[in-house]
């Protein structure tokens, strides 16, 4: 009789993004699968776990352990903290906000900073707030045109409503998986 151990896998993913596009929302959908429309600016970082199950490519389960670091936005702060930010983290998700088309914009000094701890790493794009439909300003396409340039995926979520929330890291986890 063979027993199969399930492999598990810690792994630390950030959360890279101009403050106020919904980073922390996000995680709080991920984690919690709940959703506050109190605005609260996180100061620092936070720490947050989730454990999920994923079947790799030769059928094996994995329990990837993601510990989900949230960041302050503040433009300060890319460089402030972001070597004990940044170090060690396998993967990034990087959040800009529909409505607002400098979020976009300012992934690419986000991930530069990033990148300059990290290297390159996977990562996934997503466009946040969906459910604001009337005020969208960033298309799917726009997106997914920035998120080619870094050979990474992208998706537009609500962390409202959890649209494509759980999708998209779990995606996310699926890309770090094929990597170990």
């Amino acid at each position: 009789m063979v027993i199969q151990l399930n492999e598990e896998i810690k792994t630390k993913v950030c959360l890279v993004g101009d403050n106020n596009v919904g980073k922390t929302s996000l995680i709080r959908r991920f984690v919690l699968d709940s959703f506050d429309d109190k605005y609260t600016s996180t100061i620092g970082t936070k720490v947050t776990k989730k454990e999920v199950s994923i079947k790799k490519d030769n059928g094996r389960d994995v329990t990837l352990s993601m510990l989900v670091w949230d960041i302050m936005g503040q433009k300060g702060f890319r460089e402030l903290l972001r070597e004990s930010y940044f170090y060690g983290a396998e993967a990034a998700v990087c959040v800009c906000d529909v409505t607002n088309r400098e979020s976009l914009d300012e992934l690419k000094y986000w991930i530069k900073s990033m990148e300059s701890i990290t290297g390159h790493i996977p990562m996934i794009f997503i466009g946040n707030k969906s459910d604001l439909v009337e005020q969208t300003v960033i298309t799917r396409q726009d997106m997914e045109k920035v998120a080619t340039s870094y050979g990474s995926p992208a998706t537009v979520t609500s962390a409202k409503t959890g649209e494509n929330v759980e999708a998209a890291f779990m995606r996310l986890a699926s890309m770090l998986t094929a990597r170990k």
